[in-house]
């Protein structure tokens, strides 16, 4: 699997992106889903997104984004579903945090779903260090829907 700094322009990621969200959109209402458009990703000061190819198919993006200095947010964790539970999304995190580690990142934290849905994503979460915190950033701590966790990487 190659793991590399994506294209924004590449029609492949926007699809990948676009379906995203599209799977996300029946599990919550719009004021409780919180995915980045490509825009706003394209857009966002230090935000920083890879994807994952395997045999030249896109299987898999994360990104990272700043909070406050030294904590960043993990965003856009997605594989694609025909590949789920082979490994990617794992890969995809360690990479993420790898990074987050070598540039001197102290905190990354991340909202989620609270639904059923998003349980496989909580599990890998869970498995890979991170805990149960409150609300951070501008979301609200109040939504039923959200679940915040978030993991020191130093």
């Amino acid at each position: 699997m190659l793991i590399e700094r994506a294209n924004y322009d590449d029609p492949a990621l926007q699809a990948f992106l676009r379906a995203h969200i599209d799977d996300i959109a029946p599990t919550a209402p719009s004021d409780s889903q919180h995915a980045l458009t490509i825009h706003e990703m394209r857009e966002s000061p230090g935000f920083r997104l890879w994807v994952a190819y395997l045999d030249d198919e896109l299987v898999g993006t994360v990104g990272l984004g700043p909070v406050t200095e030294g904590h960043e947010e993990l965003k856009s964790m997605r594989t694609a579903p025909h590949r789920r539970g082979s490994g990617i999304g794992r890969a995809l995190l360690d990479h993420a945090l790898a990074d987050a580690r070598g540039r001197g990142v102290h905190r990354v934290s991340l909202e989620t779903g609270s639904m059923a849905h998003f349980a496989p994503a909580r599990t890998l979460y869970v498995r890979a260090g991170f805990v149960a915190c409150g609300a951070f950033g501008a979301y609200p701590a109040d939504d039923p829907n959200s679940t915040f966790m978030t993991m020191v990487v130093d």
